[in-house]
C-alpha cells in the first residue's frame, strides 16, 4: 500500500499542488468487485481545501486516473456501519450517499479517522459520524486545537506525522535509495531479501561505530578533564558574580528610596501648583471690588455718573455669578459665602433699580401730561423723545435686570405699558377729536365754543358743507350727532354722480377740496412717527430685538402682553421677541385703531366720496410701513384700517350705481345729456388726479368697470322711458358725451367701452338721420320702397313700369307732389323739429344736419338711379337737383 500511495502522490496528486493523506482501496457496495482508491487530500497552498478523491486504474492497468473528487465541507455524515464489530463497509453522505466496502477493516478505520481529523482541523461546520468507534475519534492536541482552520501549520510540516506514518522522501534521500536499489537487482522482485541485506549491513555499521568508540576511550578521559576544569572555574565566576550582586541589592535599595523621595516630592509641587491656580482663579473671578459694591448697594441712579457706574458693577456682578466653577468649587465655605453676597448685591440692586423706574415712570408722565393741553387746539400729537431719551440711560440696566430677576423685569414691563396706555389713550383721544371738528368744518369762536359751518362737499375730497351755520357747544363728543344730521338733511345735494352732473366748474372750491386731504394726510403723518418711534423705544429699552426667541420657561399673557413664567411642558410654545413688541404695542395703542375707524366712518357720513381719497392715502402708508418692517404694529394696524377704507369705498361705488338706476326723468322736458353721465365725467377727471402713481389703481379700475357699465345700462334704460325725447337722441347724444370724456381722459382699462360708446353713438345717430329724413319725402320714399319690394319679388326691373300701381303715371304724380320749394319747406321743418330733440351742452345739431344732407343726397342718388333702370327712355326726373338740395340744406342752416 505504501509503494501505491508514493506512485498516486508521484503522478497524481503532485502535479495539482496537493498532498495525499490516507488512502483506502474500496468497491461500491452490492454491485460487481470493480476496485478504486479514496484517498484525503489537503492543498500545499492557503487557503487550505480538504477533498476526498476517487481514484481508478486505467483499462490498460498500467496507470491511474482521478475519475471524481468531493469538497470536505459538502461532507455531512459519515456511517460506519456497526462500532463495535469489524465490519468493511461504511458509507458517505456528500449531495447524495455512496456506499462503500473497504478491501479491509483496518483500511476503513485508518481512513475514516483521518477524515474525522481533517474535519477537526479545517472545517467549522463540524461532520456528523455515526457508528464510529471512540477509540477512532482521538482529539487533537491542544496546542493544535487552539490554531483556527484558516491558519493551521502547512501539510508539509508536522502535519503529516500526526495525520499518518508518512513522510515523504527529499530528493537527495530518493536518489541514494535509487542508487542502493540499483546495486541490489533483486531489491523490488524480493523486498524481504533486500530487506535482510540491509539489515546485517546496518548491523555490521553498529559494529564499525562501538568498536571506533571504544579505540578512542583516551581521548575521552582527556575531554571529560577539560571538562571538569571548566565547571570549576565557571563556580568560581558565579561566586564572585553573587558577591557582585549582593553589593549592587544596597545600592538599589538606596536609589529607589531617592526616587520614591523625589516622586513625592514632584507630586507635592504639582498639587501646590494646581492649588495656587484654583486659589487665583477664585480670586480674580470670584472677587468684586469695594467700588462695585458700594454702587450696587447706595450708586446714584439719577445721574448720568451714577448710572454708569451702576451699570459697570452690574456687569461685573453678572460675570462673577455667571463664572464656570469646576466640580467641588461649590462646596468650598469661601465660595459658598461669596454667592451668597452676590445673591444679596443682586437682590438689592434689582429692588434700587425696580423702585427708582417706577418713580421715572410717574415723573416723566407727569411731565408729560403738562405739556398735553399745549396741543389740544393743534392737530399735532406730543412728542415723546425726551422720555425716550430719559429712559433708554437704563437700556443696559433693563438687560441685566431682564438676565438676572425675570419677574421685576416684567413687572417693570407691566407698569409701563399699563402707564403708556392710559398716556397715548388721553393723547390719541384728543387729537382725534381736534381731527373730526377739522373735518367737519368746525372752529372755535371766540368764547371757546365750536361753531359748525356746513358746507356741500361738491366732490368725493372736499370734505366741508356749504349751508347754513350753527353753533356747537359742550364737548366734541356730540360731533358725530352733529355730523349725522347735517349730512342726512343734504343727503340730496350731496356729493353724488347725480349732483356732480349739475355742478359747475365754479361751484366747486379749490381750498375746500384740499382741506380733506391735508387733515386727513396729517393725522397719518402725525400717527406714523409716534408708532416707530414707540416700538423702536421698546426694542432698545427692553432688550427685546436681539434674542429670536424667548428663553425656555416664559410664556406671554395675550391679555397685557407682558412676560410670565411658563410650565417646562410648554417650552414649545414660546414666541418670538417681535412678537412680544408688537403685543406691547397693540396694548399701548390700542385706541389707535377704533380712533381710525371712527374718523373714517365719521367723514364717509359728511361725504362718501371721502373713501376714495382715504383709500390712496391710506394704501400709501400701508406700503411705507410694510417696506420698514412688515410684522410691525404700524403695518398691521394700518392694514385693518385699510381693510375698512376699502369697503367704504366699494359702498360708495354701490351707492352710485343705485342712484343711477333710481333716477327719474321729466316727461314734460326732452332729457338731454343724462346727470349721471355728466356726473361720471367729472368723478373721472378727479378720481385720475386722485389716484395718478397711487398703489391702488386697480381698485379704482374695477370701480370705472362698475360705474361704465351701469352708465350704460342705464342711459339705455332711460332713452326707452323717455316720451318727450326719441330714443335714438338719448342714445346718441349720452353715448356721444361718454366717448368725448373717455377720449380725453384714455383711462386704459376703458378703452373697449370707449369703442362701444363710440360704436352705439354711430348706430344712433345712423338710426336717428334714416328715420327723421323718411318725413320730408314721405310718399316719394313709400312709392320706391314698393318698387323695391317688387323686384326683391322677381319682377324684372324694366317691367315695373307695367305694374299698375308703379306705371309712369303714378311716378309723375308722386314727383310732382315734391317740387323743390315743397322739399325746402319740409327740410326746413325737419331742422326746427331736430334743433327742439336736441340738447344744448352737447351741440350735435350741425353734426346731424351734416348727416342728414349726406344720407338725403345718398337717396337722391339711389331714386334716379331706380327711375333710370325701371323707367329707361321715359325722360322722368326729380324736380329739384343735388345742386338744389345743397343750397336748401345751406341757407336752413344759416338762416337758424
Amino acid at each position: 500500500m505504501t509503494a501505491i500511495k508514493h506512485a498516486l502522490q508521484r503522478d497524481i496528486f503532485t502535479p495539482n499542488d496537493e498532498r495525499l493523506l490516507s488512502i483506502v482501496n474500496v468497491c461500491k457496495a452490492g454491485k460487481k468487485k470493480k476496485n478504486c482508491f479514496l484517498c484525503a487530500t489537503v492543498t500545499t497552498e492557503r487557503p487550505v481545501q480538504v477533498k476526498v478523491v476517487k481514484v481508478k486504474k486505467t483499462d490498460k492497468g498500467d496507470f491511474y486516473k482521478r475519475q471524481m473528487a468531493w469538497e470536505l465541507r459538502d461532507l455531512t455524515e459519515v456511517d460506519a456501519k456497526d462500532a463495535n464489530k469489524e465490519n468493511p463497509e461504511f458509507d458517505l453522505h456528500f449531495e447524495k450517499v455512496y456506499r462503500w466496502v473497504a478491501s479491509s477493516t483496518a483500511e476503513k478505520n485508518s481512513f475514516i479517522s483521518c477524515i474525522w481529523k481533517l474535519n477537526q482541523r479545517y472545517l467549522r461546520k463540524k461532520v456528523e459520524f455515526v457508528n464510529v468507534s471512540p477509540q477512532l475519534l482521538e482529539e487533537l492536541p491542544k496546542a493544535e486545537e487552539s490554531v483556527p482552520s484558516g491558519e493551521s501549520q502547512s501539510v508539509a510540516g508536522g502535519d503529516e506525522d500526526a495525520l499518518d506514518d508518512y513522510q515523504e522522501l527529499n530528493a537527495r534521500e530518493e536518489q541514494d535509495i535509487e542508487s542502493m536499489m540499483a546495486v541490489c537487482e533483486y531489491a523490488i522482485s524480493n523486498a524481504e531479501a533486500f530487506a535482510e541485506k540491509l539489515s546485517r549491513e546496518l548491523q555490521v555499521l553498529d559494529g564499525a561505530n562501538i568498536q571506533s568508540i571504544m579505540a578512542s576511550e583516551k581521548q575521552v578521559n582527556i575531554l571529560m578533564q577539560l571538562l571538569d576544569q571548566a565547571l570549576a572555574e565557571v563556580d568560581n565566576i558565579e561566586g564572585k558574580l553573587l558577591s557582585y550582586e549582593e553589593m549592587l541589592q544596597s545600592v538599589k535599595e538606596q536609589m529607589d528610596q531617592i526616587s520614591q523621595s523625589n516622586h513625592l516630592i514632584q507630586i507635592s509641587n504639582t498639587n501646590n501648583g494646581k492649588l495656587l491656580d484654583e486659589i487665583q482663579f477664585l480670586v480674580n473671578y470670584m472677587d468684586l471690588s469695594k467700588g462695585h459694591i458700594k454702587a450696587l448697594q447706595e450708586g446714584d441712579l439719577s445721574s448720568p455718573k451714577g448710572i454708569e457706574a451702576c451699570i459697570n458693577a452690574s456687569e461685573a456682578l453678572s460675570q462673577c455669578m455667571n463664572v464656570a466653577l469646576k466640580p467641588g468649587h461649590d462646596k468650598l465655605m469661601a465660595v459658598k459665602q461669596q454667592q451668597h453676597l452676590f445673591s444679596e448685591l443682586r437682590d438689592t440692586f434689582a429692588r434700587r433699580l425696580t423702585n427708582h423706574l417706577n418713580n421715572v415712570f410717574v415723573h416723566q408722565g407727569h411731565d408729560q401730561s403738562s405739556t398735553l393741553s399745549q396741543h389740544t387746539a393743534e392737530l399735532t400729537l406730543p412728542k415723546h423723545s425726551p422720555l425716550h431719551r430719559d429712559l433708554l440711560r437704563y437700556a443696559k440696566l433693563m438687560e441685566w435686570l431682564k438676565n438676572t430677576q425675570r419677574e421685576k423685569y416684567e413687572g417693570l414691563s407691566r407698569t409701563y405699558v399699563d402707564y403708556m396706555t392710559r398716556l397715548y389713550e388721553r393723547e390719541i383721544k384728543d387729537f382725534f377729536e381736534v381731527a373730526k371738528i377739522k373735518m367737519a368744518g368746525t372752529s372755535k369762536d371766540g368764547k371757546g365754543k365750536f361753531v359748525h359751518v356746513l358746507m356741500v362737499s361738491p366732490l368725493m375730497v372736499s370734505p366741508g358743507l356749504h349751508g347754513s351755520s350753527g353753533k356747537l357747544t359742550g364737548s366734541t363728543s356730540s360731533l358725530n350727532k352733529l355730523a349725522v344730521s347735517s349730512s342726512n338733511s343734504r343727503r340730496s345735494q350731496s356729493s353724488s354722480l347725480l349732483d356732480m352732473g349739475n355742478m359747475s366748474a365754479s361751484d366747486l372750491d379749490v381750498a375746500d377740496r384740499t382741506r380733506f386731504d391735508k387733515i386727513f394726510e396729517q393725522v397719518l403723518s402725525e400717527l406714523e412717527p409716534l408708532c416707530l418711534a414707540e416700538q423702536d423705544f421698546i426694542s432698545k429699552f427692553f432688550k427685546l430685538q436681539q434674542n429670536p426667541t424667548l428663553a425656555q420657561g416664559e410664556n406671554v399673557d395675550d391679555s397685557d402682553g407682558m412676560v410670565h413664567s411658563r410650565p417646562p411642558s410648554e417650552h414649545r410654545h414660546s414666541i418670538s421677541e417681535k412678537d412680544m413688541v408688537r403685543m406691547m404695542m397693540n396694548k399701548i395703542f390700542q385706541s389707535i385703531e377704533t380712533e381710525l375707524n371712527s374718523l373714517i366712518a365719521l367723514v364717509d357720513k359728511i361725504d362718501s366720496f371721502n373713501s376714495l381719497y382715504m383709500l390712496v392715502k391710506m394704501s400709501h402708508h400701508v406700503w411705507t410701513a410694510q417696506n420698514v418692517d412688515p410684522a410691525s404694529y404700524l403695518s398691521t394696524t394700518l392694514g385693518n384700517v385699510l381693510v375698512t377704507v376699502k369697503r367704504n369705498f366699494d359702498k360708495c361705488i354701490s351707492g352710485q350705481i343705485r342712484q343711477m338706476e333710481e333716477v327719474k326723468i321729466s316727461k314734460k322736458s326732452k332729457v338731454g345729456i343724462l346727470p349721471f353721465v355728466t356726473g361720471f365725467e367729472e368723478f373721472a377727471k378727479l378720481a385720475e388726479a386722485i389716484f395718478r402713481n397711487a398703489e391702488r389703481r386697480g381698485d379704482l379700475d374695477k370701480a370705472y368697470i362698475k360705474l361704465i357699465r351701469a352708465v350704460f345700462g342705464n342711459v339705455e334704460k332711460v332713452a326707452s322711458e323717455s316720451q318727450k325725447t326719441p330714443r335714438d337722441v338719448v342714445m346718441m347724444e349720452n353715448f356721444h358725451h361718454i366717448f368725448s370724456t373717455l377720449s380725453s381722459l384714455k383711462i386704459s382699462c376703458l378703452e373697449a367701452e370707449r369703442k362701444e360708446a363710440k360704436q352705439k353713438y354711430t348706430d344712433h345717430l345712423q338710426s336717428y338721420v334714416i328715420n327723421s329724413l323718411g318725413q320730408p319725402l314721405e310718399k316719394l320714399n313709400h312709392f320706391f320702397e314698393g318698387v323695391e319690394a317688387r323686384v326683391a319679388q322677381g319682377v324684372r326691373e324694366e317691367e315695373v313700369s307695367y305694374q299698375l300701381a308703379f306705371n309712369k303715371q303714378e311716378l309723375r304724380k308722386v314727383i310732382k307732389e315734391y317740387p323743390g320749394k315743397e322739399v325746402k319747406k319740409g327740410l326746413d321743418n325737419l331742422y326746427k323739429k331736430v334743433d327742439k330733440h336736441l340738447c344744448e351742452e352737447e351741440n350735435l345739431l350741425q353734426v346731424v344736419w351734416h348727416s342728414m344732407q349726406d344720407e338725403f343726397i345718398r337717396q337722391y342718388k339711389h331714386f334716379e338711379g331706380l327711375i333710370n333702370r325701371c323707367y329707361p327712355g321715359s325722360g322722368i326726373t326729380m324736380e329739384f337737383t343735388i345742386q338744389d338740395m345743397l343750397e336748401y340744406f345751406s341757407s336752413i342752416a344759416q338762416s337758424h
